[in-house]
């Protein structure tokens, strides 16, 4: 499996955190690896444990995007573009082994995928003031 789509699977995971409380996110994780074709025991574990160390984070995160996203209170980004946003965040603060601008570019691409066209520049915007 690609980094790419490691990280569309943790994006669809997180995508979940929206419509379920914290204590029943072990198990929609659960539930979405059965659902991954040819996963090895490697990306499984990755998945999870990057799934898990966003979700750990997710309050310091809000506060990153709540901070640099001009005004907009979190309850009113999309769904989607928040959960696009909570990972490329984590992956440019706290992911050491991904470069500030893969994560950018690979959020944008998320976005193309799963967002309506204008959200890209929104996600670009926001992302972008964050630094290093």
């Amino acid at each position: 499996m690609t980094r790419r789509s490691l990280r569309e699977n943790i994006f669809r995971i997180l995508f979940k955190v929206e419509f379920n409380s914290l204590e029943e996110m072990d198990e929609q994780i659960e539930f979405s690896i059965e659902d991954i074709e040819k996963i090895t025991d490697e990306e499984k574990t990755y998945i999870i444990d990057k799934t898990k160390a966003i979700i750990g984070k997710q309050e310091e995160i809000d506060e990153i995007i709540a901070a640099n996203s001009n005004g907009w209170n979190i309850g009113r980004i999309g769904k989607a573009e928040l959960a696009i946003m909570r990972l490329a965040i984590y992956e440019m603060k706290y992911d050491e082994d991904i470069p500030y601008k893969v994560a950018i570019n690979e959020a944008i691409e998320l976005t193309k995928l799963y967002c309506n066209e204008d959200t890209k520049n929104f996600v670009n915007g926001v992302l972008a003031q964050i630094k290093e």
